[in-house]
């Protein structure tokens, strides 16, 4: 599809997701590092049915659904399988950094960082369905570094029961830190401040 396309969607089906952490669903990016979503097993949803822009705010949902064979029951915890907490943490992240690149920010995203996170429940093998719902509060273009700062309140309810609430969660779209060279010693091979 056509950026212009792109930044006009209200929602996306698995293989649009998927296309685009592949970096090939937008066709005419508007510049080389042009992607904020992990690759599968890290995808944490296979949906976004809503998406809506309110000048600075605005608001996403999707779902994902629970397979009783997912990697991470396999191994957290022996004979208790439970979807760690930090990846419903993560599936906030990753909605709010594609929110960022659906208001026009470029760069790839990293997170930033929250408030306060509450667990109230948890995720089981035989559970049917996840739906995570982001609040943005605010989206910001920050034109001296060519980075987007976007923050949003989520929660994850399963099978239409509250369990999670992240607050304020922060996400920072960022202009040549991309390490697309992997694992060959580069420029961007190492870690450490975002931001000099």
């Amino acid at each position: 599809m056509k950026y212009a396309d792109f930044l006009n969607r209200t929602e996306f089906d698995k293989e649009e997701l998927l296309a685009f952490a592949r970096g090939n669903l937008v066709e005419d990016p508007p510049c080389p590092d042009f992607s904020a979503l992990p690759a599968p097993p890290m995808l944490m949803f296979d949906r976004v049915m809503e998406i809506r822009r309110e000048g600075p705010k605005g608001f996403l949902a999707a779902e994902q659904d629970v397979r009783v064979d997912e990697w991470f029951f396999h191994c957290h915890f022996r004979n208790d399988p439970v979807q760690p907490g930090c990846l419903g943490v993560d599936a906030i992240w990753q909605l709010i950094g594609f929110y960022a690149c659906l208001r026009g920010g470029q760069g790839v995203g990293r997170a930033l960082g929250s408030k306060e996170i509450e667990f109230r429940g948890q995720i089981r093998p035989h559970d049917r369905l996840v739906r995570y719902e982001v609040d943005i509060r605010r989206y910001t273009e920050l034109p001296a570094s060519g980075s987007t700062l976007a923050i949003g309140t989520g929660t994850v309810s399963v099978d239409g029961e509250c369990i999670y609430t992240i607050k304020d969660a922060k996400v920072g779209l960022f202009r040549d830190i991309q390490y697309p060279d992997y694992p060959h010693h580069s420029e961007n091979s190492r870690g450490g401040l975002l931001v000099r």
